[in-house]
């Protein structure tokens, strides 16, 4: 499963464009309407960062998470999950995904929730 901010319009647009086009094994749902804690997943950190839950319940959050996304759809997506788990490319990874999410308030596609989500992020 893909958890994103179901409230933001950049993360929608993105993980429908994800859906459409890259055609990962997943179903991707908005954290808003999963049994978070049935997942075992805070609500900050669902605010914080994308999620991918495995079937055994493992989460993978942010860079790690896209990576997953990626390796479930074969073929030349799962080429680049793989690399994106490879040590220098995943550190890049990780503060290239970390900009992005803490700047989507900024990013075409966005929504108050997007603002509003990041300002309770930082306060918790």
């Amino acid at each position: 499963m893909l958890l994103f901010d179901g409230d933001c319009g950049f993360c929608t647009t993105a993980v429908r464009w994800i859906e459409r086009n890259v055609s990962p094994h997943c179903e991707s749902v908005a954290w808003q309407r999963a049994d978070l804690r049935g997942i075992g997943v805070t609500r900050q950190r669902a605010q914080r960062e994308a999620l991918w839950v495995t079937p055994a319940g493992t989460v993978y959050g942010g860079a790690d998470a896209v990576s997953k996304l990626l390796l479930s759809a074969g073929g030349g997506w799962s080429l680049l999950g793989a690399l994106l788990m490879v040590k220098p490319v995943r550190r890049v990874a990780h503060g290239v995904y970390r900009l992005v999410a803490d700047n989507r308030s900024r990013l075409p596609g966005t929504t108050d929730a997007c603002s509003r989500s990041k300002a309770r992020t930082r306060h918790t």
